[in-house]
């Protein structure tokens, strides 16, 4: 189901950004092709052999306006004016901050460079050292759809960068577990914890490891530890799925085991937090506590309360079949 939903969000998201795209094309809101009038001040007395021409880009706000057909504003921009064999071209500095739409066109654009520029033709020049252009912008079109598509690339780099870092992490851990479990720790660990746990998970049988494993899970999230939380959380997962006897179907451990993970009491502020807080991350740990224990509350009544309805409980895989009689 949530594959469905999510393929119906991206399809909406295409449909939305084609929309206004179109809009954009029929309004033609970037103005493609036109010149856009400017004023050039050069440092130095205007030099038509020179190549390089470091400029003063100004900006009247009325006449852009007029230009795009709504309220822009103006400026003083740095730039260059570079001279070849083909024309002059006028090249905004780079990372300098422009008003829309002029800051959609460059990241259109220039996404590597981030410096907008287009051909330029040049008026009269008064005294020397200023005068009248016109700008003739790169074409725009599509940006919404665009964006979507560079947005879905850049957090496709992101999963891999993600997975690639918790390679190593989620190694250590499991050989960590591995060591426990031939120890006999997990053995210990069940039987201080299954007194506590027992009233939530009642389809575990007695000792068995999964309950160990949920501890440690509980535990590392309890602690802060996120990455060390998502083995743990994997094993004890994988220890539930062979008390299923439904494999495509969670149990109610499962989907517990699962709220009580996403949604478990933080005594000390994750890793991430602190580092990028410092000790300012102190002002949260109350907030974090009581957010993080009421969210764990509601976790655990939605995942009892949910399971007694008729649609759940009928699908559940530990359900006894109809008729049959206790041994």
């Amino acid at each position: 189901m949530l594959n469905y939903l999510w393929a119906g969000l991206i399809a909406l998201s295409f449909v939305f950004a084609l929309v206004n795209d179109i809009g954009d094309l029929r309004r033609d809101s970037y103005r493609n092709g036109s010149p856009l009038p400017v004023t050039l001040e050069f440092r130095d007395p205007y030099d038509p052999a020179a190549h390089h021409l470091p400029v003063t880009v100004r900006a009247d706000s009325a006449a852009w306006s007029a230009h795009f057909g709504r309220p822009v504003g103006g400026g003083v921009y740095a730039g260059e004016v570079v001279q070849t064999a083909d024309g002059r071209e006028l090249r905004f500095a780079k990372d300098v901050g422009l008003p829309e739409p002029l800051a959609t066109t460059r990241s259109m654009t220039s996404e590597r460079d981030n410096d907008l520029r287009g051909p330029a033709e040049f008026s009269a020049v008064s005294g020397g050292s200023v005068t009248t252009a016109t700008v003739t912008l790169p074409t725009v079109r599509f940006v919404k759809l665009v964006a979507i598509t560079r947005a879905a690339l850049d957090l496709a780099k992101t999963a891999v960068t993600l997975a690639l870092g918790l390679v190593g992490v989620i190694a250590l851990w499991l050989g960590m577990l591995r060591i426990a479990e031939k120890s006999g720790l997990i053995s210990i660990i069940v039987r201080v914890a299954e007194p506590v746990l027992r009233p939530l998970f009642p389809e575990i049988p007695k000792g068995h490891p999964a309950l160990g494993l949920i501890v440690l899970n509980l535990s590392a999230n309890v602690l802060g530890l996120g990455n060390a939380a998502t083995p743990m959380g994997i094993k004890a997962m994988e220890s539930l799925q062979e008390l299923n006897p439904k494999k495509d179907t969670a149990t109610n451990s499962m989907v517990m085991l699962l709220a009580m993970n996403t949604a478990s009491v933080q005594i000390v502020p994750p890793v991430l937090l602190v580092a990028l807080m410092g000790l300012q991350v102190n002002r949260l740990f109350f907030p974090i506590l009581i957010c993080t224990a009421m969210s764990l509350v509601v976790g655990i009544l939605a995942a009892r309360g949910l399971a007694k309805f008729r649609g759940y409980r009928e699908s559940d895989p530990m359900r006894a079949p109809a008729g049959a009689v206790e041994g």
